[in-house]
């Protein structure tokens, strides 16, 4: 069980709950912030004085004071027409995401909430009874307004959330799907009521910049095994094409020490260890020095690596942080205060996710190169296109040409959205992140690369078929016989889109114990 304070929750410990399924609790000490917190809300209100979200409207209304007995009707009618999200939903990990880092923002005690409001958001996750959340309508102004909005809904007994489907008497089945259901049926089930809001409390659920964050934590988990399964399959190609393992002495990279490159240059010198492919081309080839795409990997994997620990260090405090508007203070100069500031702001994870999104791009890129490399015979010294009888066979010649198109994709999925502003709410919010919208295209630009080292990876394993009865290094045979063990060689045409589709599923869930001895 993880136990949350509102300080303290790492990348790896959200990990464990969106992908892993851990338990979250609120923290005792954590519980009593955000009861001083609720405290002072009440303070404040006994003062009869107008304080924005508490007793006003929002945005552009926040000049219309809201008489007493109408402040919690307040708070209901705010998650009804902030809930305008479109578009397909969020993934269940990206849900669980949500519902963990709006708890962790809340239990810092600045938010005037009442522990109860907590409890269910984790009572939700620990249930597994997902809100479901559409994926577009945030411009990341005051927060993911929409998103977090839906992700709130069932707290009051609305919306819809999704649930594992039952498999028969047995209980809960993983691989059975989910299916949707009313909020308030779903509660009725588990024994659940749905909460009435008070004061400040729907303010406090649907300001902040959580979805982002969350889209970009997970994107960044995906981003470090990929960096790892690029040096990985770089190291395969490099010794299909004969290549030489000069350009990753560690002699090289230490007069220019940026950790990434380093990082990246040792994993693929020790690949490259055992390799007799390489040893029996030191005198009879001896290749001084080969393309960018093979010998420069260390320094283009070794800046992506450097721009994700980059963005790692913004994900730590912005998962810890407080993000929505306006703040409690429960003991200032004696009295409790409430002030207006713009923490829901997404252009720290907004700039973070486009500068992600680029370097993520440029694994893609620089892989799609050594592709081509690969299936043209003037360099490798390999049959065209990595097949026999070429000419009756087309081999590698589509699956690179598919690669080409997904590296182009992401260059146009790289033009920045936080460069971009639209102003909203009658000009209050008249600068904005677009901080989801470059999280989304993240996601996108990740999936295309996989695809794109997938290809890699066959186009690799089918040029070591042609240096036999040579071997590659210990390491890397053992990559080529894991894929081998459902990908056969190519001896002639087949439909090239089902060993595509099975060599991405491979670098998915089947390429893990490769990784691990990679930094």
């Amino acid at each position: 069980m993880l136990e949350i304070s509102g300080h303290g929750l790492t990348l790896e410990a959200f990990a464990r709950v969106t992908e892993g399924g851990a338990t979250v609790t609120l923290a005792v000490a954590a519980r009593e912030r955000v009861e001083r917190g609720r405290c002072a809300i009440e303070e404040i209100l006994g003062r009869d004085e107008p304080v924005y979200g508490v007793n006003t409207g929002f945005g552009l209304l926040a000049s219309r004071r809201i008489p007493e007995e109408q402040l919690a009707e307040l708070q209901r009618r705010l998650l009804l027409s902030h809930a305008a999200g479109v578009g397909r939903p969020l993934r269940p990990a990206t849900v669980r995401g949500m519902l963990l880092l709006r708890a962790n923002a809340l239990a810092q005690g600045h938010s005037g909430v009442r522990p109860e409001v907590i409890d269910r958001l984790l009572e939700l996750l620990n249930l597994d009874l997902l809100p479901v959340v559409p994926s577009r309508g945030s411009v990341g102004a005051s927060g993911d307004l929409a998103p977090l909005a839906h992700l709130a809904l069932p707290l009051i007994g609305m919306g819809s959330v999704s649930a594992a489907r039952v498999a028969g008497a047995g209980g809960l089945s993983a691989g059975a799907g989910r299916e949707e259901q009313p909020a308030a049926e779903a509660l009725g089930k588990a024994g659940l009521e749905p909460l009435t809001l008070e004061a400040k409390e729907g303010l406090a659920l649907i300001n902040g910049t959580q979805a982002m964050t969350t889209l970009l934590a997970l994107g960044a988990l995906s981003a470090r095994r990929q960096t790892k399964i690029a040096d990985l399959i770089g190291a395969l190609s490099t010794d299909a094409i004969r290549g030489t393992d000069s350009g990753f002495d560690p002699r090289v990279h230490r007069l220019r020490p940026h950790p990434g490159q380093e990082a990246s240059a040792r994993n693929l010198w020790a690949l490259f260890q055992g390799s007799a492919i390489r040893e029996s081309h030191r005198v009879d080839d001896p290749r001084v020095q080969d393309p960018y795409s093979f010998r420069c990997m260390p320094q283009v994997h070794g800046a992506v690596r450097d721009v994700l620990a980059d963005v790692v260090r913004k994900l730590d405090i912005e998962m810890n942080s407080v993000t929505d508007n306006p703040l409690v203070f429960p003991d200032q100069d004696g009295e409790a205060q409430v002030i207006s500031g713009g923490n829901f702001h997404g252009e720290p994870m907004a700039l973070a996710a486009d500068f992600l999104s680029i370097a993520v791009a440029e694994l893609g890129s620089i892989s799609e190169r050594r592709i081509e490399q690969l299936t043209d015979p003037k360099f490798s010294d390999l049959p065209a296109f990595l097949v026999e009888n070429s000419g009756l066979n087309s081999g590698f010649m589509i699956a690179h040409v598919a690669a080409a198109a997904l590296a182009s994709e992401n260059k146009t999925l790289c033009y920045p959205a936080s460069v971009d502003s639209i102003p909203t709410s009658a000009g209050q919010e008249d600068h904005v992140s677009m901080g989801m919208g470059a999280a989304l295209k993240l996601g996108r630009v990740l999936d295309n690369t996989l695809q794109i080292l997938a290809i890699e990876l066959l186009a690799a394993c089918q040029g070591i078929e042609f240096r036999r009865p040579l071997k590659t290094s210990p390491a890397l045979e053992k990559v080529y016989r894991d894929v081998r063990a459902t990908i056969p060689p190519w001896t002639e045409n087949r439909v090239m889109a089902d060993d595509l589709k099975a060599a991405l599923e491979f670098l998915r869930s089947g390429v893990e114990p490769h990784l691990e001895r990679l930094s």
